[in-house]
């Protein structure tokens, strides 16, 4: 069930995820990014397995009360389960996508420091 609605969401990305996703897929510094990844019973919108890096992309609906409890749920099951959770919203995306590329080069960086891992060339 997860399978399929992650498959559909790939489907409908939305315009700030189709743009973010011109740049990782490619990659960031040698690690791999999939999109719309099921971990457990949720749908990370972009994840590294490299690093457990999880980037979601927030869009107006998150400024939702309801919406902000269950995602703070979520990132907190998720980060209970070893992995990193970033945030950016629609806007950064759309405006400043540099600077969301760097703060993910950043975090992974530091992941890799914790990690004690070497970038992959």
């Amino acid at each position: 069930m997860i399978f399929g609605m992650a498959k559909e969401l790939r489907k409908n990305m939305t315009s700030s995820e189709n743009a973010l996703w011109l740049y990782l897929k490619g990659g960031i510094n040698g690690l791999k990014f999939r999109r719309q990844h099921p971990i457990g019973i949720y749908i990370a919108d972009f994840y590294c397995h490299g690093v457990k890096l999880i980037i979601e992309i927030d869009g107006s609906i998150h400024n939702e009360i309801e919406i902000i409890d269950s995602d703070k749920t979520r990132q907190k099951e998720l980060e209970e389960l070893g992995y990193t959770v970033i945030r950016f919203t629609n806007e950064q995306v759309n405006i400043e996508v540099e600077k969301v590329l760097r703060e993910i080069e950043l975090t992974i960086e530091k992941l890799f420091n914790q990690l004690n891992l070497k970038p992959i060339q």
